[in-house]
């Protein structure tokens, strides 16, 4: 046992020398999630920096924050190039107004029926190399891709077929989704994830592109919207893990080594437990007589993934770099017999 001498009396308190002081951490770095702090997802984040701590021993700390809480879903990569904040977790389809190669690559929408396989394209296929050839001359740098089980999409009304999205008041992300929707006959508003709740309770929308089951639930979205439909069958929008890329080219090898390990195990992680928490709000939706979720029949499934494709082929035709992504992305989803 370590025997002090001489404490240190200051104020009242007893400062015991020969003990190591709490070291503050290297790093200090806040990121903006595109998600409320209440969502399931946003909790599994803020887990995983909570774990990056332990792996650096202290050296880096990531305050997660909601969305909005620095600056709006829009402007989040211009926060990050600046240093206002130091990096996001985030759909880059917010970031289509800056480059469509952002939404294509953001949320190819109707690509993915399963998200292991985006993160495979993604980590194998070339993807994160396409995306960190469009956002480093913002600025930042991606350390690793995520995204979500397939969404669902709560709804005031019964959908039973691609027909009753005709007219259909839904809300969707600038980009890609929003042009989608359109061509199947609906009439998409750009509103962000965090006024959904109060659009559906104010009938501004009917129906909304967000997130998945058991967020929307979480979010209490499926008081005004009983028809969810499930699983889902159109978004699985990539979820860009990015730092600002000055700050990612002056760390030492092992902590960038041990971001991307950390970030490539948060994917894996997000995926799995939200499938399982989707799983139980289902089993609990099922059971209340006033909501009604809805699977959409494979033969419309069909029809979306034809809208789907055609869109894809107008992006391409955008610039280089969204023909690149089409190129890249569809030539994976060949090689896996997905297209």
């Amino acid at each position: 046992m370590l025997k002090l001498k001489h404490p240190l009396i200051l104020g009242g308190s007893v400062l015991l020398l020969g003990l190591p002081a709490a070291q503050a951490a290297e790093y200090e770095w806040k990121f903006q999630a595109s998600e409320t702090s209440g969502e399931p997802s946003f909790k599994i984040k803020e887990e995983w920096a909570e774990k990056i701590t332990r792996m650096t021993d202290g050296r880096v700390e990531i305050e997660v924050m909601p969305i909005n809480a620095v600056v709006g879903p829009t402007e989040t990569l211009s926060a990050v190039s600046a240093g206002i904040l130091q990096g996001h977790m985030t759909d880059p389809s917010y970031f289509s107004g800056q480059d469509p190669a952002f939404g294509m690559l953001g949320n190819l929408v109707g690509a993915w029926q399963n998200p292991y396989d985006f993160l495979e394209y993604m980590k194998y296929g070339g993807g994160e190399e396409l995306y960190n050839e469009l956002v480093e001359p913002y600025g930042a740098h991606l350390i690793a891709a995520a995204t979500f089980p397939l969404e669902s999409v709560p709804s005031t009304v019964p959908i039973e077929s691609l027909e009753d999205f005709e007219g259909l008041k839904i809300r969707a992300p600038q980009g890609m989704v929003y042009n989608i929707f359109e061509r199947i006959g609906a009439t998409p508003v750009n509103l962000p994830g965090s006024e959904v709740y109060t659009g559906l309770e104010k009938g501004v929308i009917d129906a909304a592109d967000s997130t998945v089951l058991s967020n929307n639930d979480a979010m209490g979205l499926h008081a005004f919207a009983p028809y969810p439909l499930y699983p889902g069958f159109h978004s699985m929008p990539m979820i860009a893990v990015s730092i600002n890329k000055d700050i990612w080219d002056s760390l030492p090898e092992e902590l960038q080594t041990t971001l991307n390990t950390a970030f490539d195990g948060m994917a894996y992680d997000l995926i799995a437990r939200l499938k399982q928490q989707d799983i139980e709000t289902l089993q609990k939706l099922l059971e209340d007589p006033d909501v009604h979720p809805f699977d959409l029949p494979a033969e419309e499934r069909k029809k979306f993934r034809t809208a789907a494709e055609q869109e894809w082929k107008e992006w391409a035709g955008e610039n280089e770099m969204t023909q690149k992504i089409y190129d890249s992305a569809t030539a994976f989803l060949r090689s896996r017999n997905l297209l």
